[in-house]
Formats: C-alpha cells, sequence, structure tokens
C-alpha cells in the first residue's frame, strides 16, 4: 500500500497512527495538496489527502473511509468494533474531531491563504470557525470526564482522532490554551503522545 498525504494534516496522521497501531506495511509519499504545481483532482476530485493507493492504482480517500477499511486488515489492534452503540460513540468521536479540525482548517485559510489579500480576509468568519473549535473541545472535555480514554478504559479509534486533532492544535494554533481549559484532555494527551504510534507521526514543527 502506498499513503500519499502531509506530514502536517491531522488527517494523514490519523490514518498513519492507525497503519502503526495496526502494523501494516506501507510506503508513505509526501505531498501538499496546497502546492500550486500540483493538479486539482490527480488521485482525488476533491484535491484533499490522505489517499491511500492500494494494487492495481485504485485510490481511497478520506481518512474514515481508509481507517475503516484498515483496521479490518488485520486483528492486531482492532480500533473500531464491528457494529452496536461502542461503535456508533467512537464514530461521533471521530467525526467532532474532524469537525474541529475542519473549522480550524477554514479559519486557518481565512487568515493565511495567500490566495487573498488582506482586504479581502473576514474576521468574523475566523472567529465563528473558532468559536466552533472551542465548542468542540468542551464538548470532548464533558465526553471524557475522568475515564482514561474517550470510550472508557480502552484505546480506541476515538483516541486516535482526538489525538491528532489536539496535536494539529499545538501546531497550527499555540496561542489556544486549551491544556489549562481542559485538563483532562491535557492528560489524555500527554498519555497518548508517549505512545511510538504518535511518536513516529509527529508533525514537524512550523
Amino acid at each position: 500500500m502506498k499513503l500519499i498525504g502531509s506530514t502536517t494534516s491531522a488527517f494523514v496522521r490519523k490514518v498513519r497512527v492507525v497503519l502503526a497501531e495496526k502494523r501494516l506495511d506501507y510506503q508513505f509519499v509526501e505531498e501538499n495538496p496546497w502546492s500550486s504545481d500540483r493538479v486539482p483532482g490527480a488521485g482525488n476530485p476533491l484535491g484533499k489527502v490522505p489517499r491511500l493507493v492500494m494494487d492495481g492504482n485504485d485510490a481511497m480517500f478520506d481518512s474514515r473511509v481508509i481507517v475503516e477499511y484498515l483496521d479490518t486488515l488485520s486483528p492486531v489492534g482492532k480500533l473500531i468494533p464491528g457494529t452496536g452503540r461502542e461503535r456508533a460513540e467512537i464514530k461521533t468521536w471521530e467525526a467532532l474531531a474532524d469537525g474541529l479540525l475542519d473549522a480550524g482548517a477554514l479559519a486557518r485559510l481565512e487568515a493565511t491563504w495567500d490566495g487573498r489579500g488582506e482586504g479581502q480576509r473576514c474576521q468574523a468568519w475566523i472567529d465563528r470557525q473558532l468559536a466552533k473549535v472551542r465548542a468542540a473541545l468542551q464538548m470532548m472535555s464533558q465526553g471524557l470526564g475522568e475515564k482514561p480514554y474517550c470510550c472508557g478504559i480502552h484505546f480506541t479509534l476515538a483516541d486516535v482522532a482526538v489525538g491528532c486533532a489536539l496535536g494539529w492544535l499545538d501546531l497550527r494554533f499555540p496561542e489556544i490554551n486549551w491544556r489549562a481549559e481542559h485538563p483532562n484532555l491535557a492528560s489524555l494527551q500527554a498519555k497518548l503522545s508517549e505512545r511510538p504510534s504518535f511518536v513516529a507521526t509527529r508533525p514537524p514543527q512550523a
């Protein structure tokens, strides 16, 4: 398998963490989806990463689709239950983490994308997206409570998604002091950061 993506993307990191936890071999190919020389639609009509290329050059995209597929390839470190309420809970955590990332990315692009001049940027839009980020953090903190992991006593895809989202916030929005506001999330992140899968996929500092 070949994984195409950026080392700074939390969506790509989520897939890389799952690959490491499942002990699956793959080749990583670095690609910046915002590069000016990248052809839109190459491998993914949405122009996003990650993409997982399999035998026959078939490409699978969207991190949620990819991690679900990867979890079926090996019984090692099962991350998503096959059915039931626990599965729905884990996928809801993933949706929450991905939603935080989507809002954060929209805020960052509005503030930094070089396709717009300073007079074209909308601070109200940035504030609206960052409010979603803070609301997601609050919900994560409430959902975690005093549990060791997002869904109880076992490490699951929920923790992978949340850990990658929090790591991305540290990279792109260091001014958001989420650790002080949500110490239980800080404790979870500290624990996750020691796992080999998270250590090996830590994004380079900007």
